[in-house]
């Protein structure tokens, strides 16, 4: 799973960054108005945690903006603001969900994983392909009833590849997905992250194999 965060409290961000990357919940950080309706623009996230007080302007003012462009996003308005008439506002501006200050973060990683069961006529709670299985929503992967133990970032990794089974995913689209936008990557950080997902899944049996599409990505499919 991979979010947007807008947050102009540093310290905060900086702990929920923390706390959910232990959830296996990748964080890309805009401590700004106008920052974080660059980066939604740009797409790819699975929900947005969006604060209402910016120090460029309310939050709220961005999920018009997010609906008349037709992205579906969910997005959690997460501020100090919990009065009714503010929650009532936030939902009828776009939001789908609303978290005062101050909350535990299993509450947060709760309501995420609760929007990102809903229902969606493009996308399933559970990916199977060969003896793999992946649940979107847990971002947990299984070969038959064993649960694969896998780090962070290439769990990212295979669920990135997963959604588009049987298709090229770019190393632009992969590296988005299993990195930060402000963190810096090595040339060959993310072959390492896909050699080490590679052995993992063939020692599994999983009946899958990544191939390297030379100067262009990787595509995952079931084993012939």
């Amino acid at each position: 799973m991979r979010i947007l965060l807008v947050e102009d409290e540093l310290e905060m961000a900086s702990l929920l960054r923390a706390a959910l990357h232990r959830h296996g919940i990748l964080i890309d950080h805009a401590p700004t108005l106008d920052l974080g309706g660059r980066y939604a623009a740009r797409g790819g996230y699975d929900a947005i945690v969006l604060d209402r007080r910016l120090p460029d302007g309310d939050g709220q003012s961005l999920l018009p903006q997010l609906r008349a462009a037709g992205d579906g996003t969910p997005v959690i308005m997460l501020t100090a603001r919990d009065e009714l008439c503010d929650r009532v506002a936030g939902l009828n501006a776009g939001a789908d969900d609303y978290l005062g200050k101050p909350f535990a973060v299993e509450e947060l990683v709760a309501r995420l994983r609760a929007l990102l069961r809903r229902p969606s006529p493009m996308e399933i709670d559970l990916v199977r392909v060969g003896g793999l299985s992946f649940d979107l929503g847990h971002c947990e992967a299984t070969v038959g009833d064993r649960r694969l133990e896998l780090p962070r970032r290439e769990l990212l990794a295979l669920e990135a590849l997963l959604r588009r089974t049987g298709r090229t995913v770019l190393r632009s689209s992969l590296e988005r997905a299993v990195f930060g936008m402000d963190e810096d990557i090595q040339s060959n950080a993310l072959d390492t992250h896909i050699c080490r997902l590679r052995k993992k899944l063939s020692e599994a049996d999983a009946g899958v194999e990544i191939c390297g599409i030379r100067g262009v990505g990787y595509l995952l499919r079931a084993t012939p």
